[in-house]
């Protein structure tokens, strides 16, 4: 994906001056050989940190090999005043661990304190305001660390992403969707930029691209693409133009940011203008890791954007959108298993999703539009969907939304797709969350999020949760197993 960022992970070592300064060399060497056998992007930051001084040195280090997150290891106790003034310059996400003791056989000179260090310097980020990744249990052997740093480098990878955004919207919300509300200081308040353009803006880009010369390139992209779901062969060409126009405007607009995704209207006045509706661009551009969320939904393209950088898998946004009816449920009972019919529900949008999350994509017309503006007609300016079932698999769903009074909020599910054929049409798959009924009813509803989700093709709550609470959002919604009751549930019901 070319819109995420990599990862250079620097590993910084600490000792407390009053204990040996070779146990925390020794360990650190211990778990860079354990990084090496996962492959993993980390650095060995060659001074260990005992005083401030050390600190400063270990900064410009970090600078000079140009790493963007940081993981400090307590070899033994540790200095907790120069570690977190260490953690509190670095420019970038920070993790913290702890070595744990390795053998009974020597626990004088051998035994480190790292233990009880972890809790002097989770007591001293505090009082700097820090919020570091600490893993769930930040005490272990190298192989064990080396773990945790995996599963911390895709929460990285988020947090620098989002320090580096831009988002570029194209048009105001339509009426009827303003549960797509958009408050612009919270995306401030995470480091994310935006700009806001109009939709005559986007037509004139539009208008400038059609003679260039990437046009016919990325029209012969998409025939290959495609292959025998290319039912448009004409269309290609004026699709193209719109994926040049978009390119050309994120490259030239970036400014100070490193990524940049969208958020379009795409109707109704769209497809008049255009000729055609923007859904199929829209998908090829997610799979490169350039979300653009219809009907202007900001935070659904920034939550598309987090799902990428968790996963570094094409993300998309979807609507929880219908029930699955009684007699479809009753059909597939061996295939769904034990999950409640009301575990279940169809995610849905109009031809949005990559054609490598599909099954047999093909290139249709969207026909909630159609009725709108072609009835009775051949479709035409309602052409450009790429359509088909949601490929079966894990999922995440996700989204990061603020309030309308600016408080950021959020919630995670994990469930999976399930292989049933939705019987319908547009980018559409049954999904499968535990408890989903529930889940609905007293997070999605009762905190007010709108209809729209962010999907991630695989399992990655515990990176989305923990990226969640390092920008600090306090309200994290989950789908609660039975039996532990929301705040709002009515226990007799």
């Amino acid at each position: 994906m070319r819109n995420v960022p990599k990862i250079k992970l620097g590993l910084v070592a600490v000792s407390r001056d009053c204990f040996p300064i070779e146990l925390s060399r020794l360990r650190r060497a211990k778990l860079i050989e354990a990084c090496t056998a996962l492959n993993l992007p980390v650095l060995e930051i060659p001074t260990i940190i005992e005083n401030e001084i050390h600190a400063l040195q270990a900064l410009e280090e970090l600078r000079k090999s140009e790493c963007n997150a940081l993981m400090i290891y307590l070899g033994n106790f540790g200095p907790e005043g120069p570690t977190t003034i260490l953690a509190q310059h670095f420019d970038g996400p920070v993790m913290v661990a702890a070595a744990a003791e390795e053998t009974g056989k020597d626990l004088f000179d051998g035994r480190g304190d790292a233990y009880c260090g972890m809790l002097n310097n989770s007591y001293n980020m505090g009082l700097r305001k820090l919020r570091p990744y600490v893993p769930e249990y930040p005490v272990g052997t190298p192989d064990e660390v080396a773990a945790m740093i995996q599963e911390f480098l895709p929460v990285a990878r988020i947090l620098v992403g989002l320090k580096h955004l831009k988002i570029f919207s194209f048009g105001p919300r339509p009426q009827d969707f303003l549960a797509c509300n958009a408050p612009i200081k919270p995306l401030y308040d995470i480091g994310v930029e935006i700009m806001e353009n109009s939709e005559l803006d986007l037509y004139d880009i539009c208008q400038a691209a059609k003679d260039d010369p990437m046009v016919p390139e990325i029209s012969r992209a998409m025939a290959e693409e495609l292959g025998e779901g290319n039912t448009y062969p004409g269309m290609l060409n004026k699709l193209a133009q719109y994926e040049v126009a978009m390119r050309r405007f994120m490259d030239a607009n970036l400014g100070a940011s490193r990524y940049g995704i969208f958020a379009n209207k795409c109707w109704p006045a769209f497809e008049k203008y255009f000729g055609h509706v923007p859904c199929y661009i829209n998908s090829r551009l997610a799979a490169e890791g350039v979300p653009i969320a219809c009907e202007v939904d900001i935070y659904g393209a920034l939550s598309e954007y987090i799902a990428a950088c968790a996963t570094l898998l094409p993300p998309v946004v979807l609507d929880i959108n219908n029930t699955v009816p009684k007699d479809m449920y009753e059909a597939h009972r061996t295939l769904i298993g034990d999950y409640a019919q009301t575990d279940l529900f169809m995610g849905f949008h109009c031809g949005n999703t990559p054609s490598a999350c599909l099954v047999k994509p093909k290139m249709k017309y969207q026909l909630i539009m159609h009725r709108l503006q072609e009835p009775g007609k051949e479709p035409d300016i309602t052409r450009g969907t790429i359509e088909g079932q949601i490929i079966p698999g894990h999922v995440t769903i996700f989204r990061l939304q603020s309030t309308a009074d600016t408080q950021l909020k959020s919630y995670i599910a994990q469930g999976e797709v399930l292989n049933i054929d939705p019987q319908s049409f547009g980018s559409i798959g049954v999904f499968a969350i535990r408890e989903m009924g529930r889940f609905y009813r007293h997070v999605l509803i009762e905190k007010r999020y709108p209809h729209h989700t962010a999907v991630a093709f695989a399992h990655v709550g515990k990176a989305l949760f923990a990226a969640m609470r390092m920008l600090g959002v306090a309200d994290i919604g989950f789908n609660q197993p039975r039996g532990n009751y929301y705040p709002t549930e009515n226990p007799f019901a």
